[in-house]
């Protein structure tokens, strides 16, 4: 897998609206948490599917939120970190959708 490249770009969400100021390391919108499926490897904009990515699932990686997206268009799935800006009440929604247990 070829390594992590580091594009800074700011966006419209394509979901909600936001607009998101991107620094380097942002793949999802911190207030819906929706993604799109742009990259094939981190950050490389390389991929030609360009489908919603919903916010399936959270999981826990330490003391760190993990996001697991689900491509709408074609199903690939990517786990990405939770931001610090990440909107609380959205990663609670999708934890409590998803019967996550906190242990």
């Amino acid at each position: 897998m070829k390594s992590f490249t580091k594009t800074i770009e700011d966006f419209n969400c394509a979901h909600c609206g936001a607009v998101v100021h991107g620094n380097g390391y942002t793949n999802h919108c911190p207030e819906c948490l929706w993604s799109r499926h742009v990259d094939n490897n981190p950050g490389d904009r390389a991929a030609v599917c360009g489908g919603m990515m919903r916010p399936a699932n959270i999981t826990m990686d330490g003391d760190r939120f993990v996001i697991t997206h689900i491509c709408e268009k074609c199903g690939k799935e990517k786990r990405q970190r939770c931001a610090d800006n990440d909107n609380m009440d959205e990663i609670i929604k999708i934890t409590a959708n998803n019967k996550f247990i906190f242990g």
